[in-house]
């Protein structure tokens, strides 16, 4: 599997430029929260986007770098992350 999982402070991201669709991390995920594209569950389908949108230069500016490893954990998650209240 490549290493297209990023940690922000709240969340984890999945680079979509950089998965292969392996499925690997699919069975392993905690939270049962990782999909195919075409079988995340209609209340979901946001995280598609906030997972390409949190690459970008004015979120995160973590761009695509090619390795979850070379950046290490995100200072910021994508708005949309941050605006939810606290466990």
């Amino acid at each position: 599997p490549v290493d297209c999982i990023y940690e922000g402070p709240r969340m984890l991201y999945i680079h979509p430029d950089e998965c292969v669709d392996c499925g690997a991390c699919e069975p392993v995920c905690p939270v049962t929260a990782i999909f195919y594209e075409d079988d995340v569950p209609a209340e979901w389908k946001q995280f598609n986007a906030i997972n390409a949108e949190w690459f970008s230069d004015e979120i995160s500016g973590v761009g695509s770098p090619g390795g979850a490893a070379q950046v290490g954990p995100a200072s910021k998650d994508h708005p949309v992350v941050e605006a939810w209240s606290s466990p």
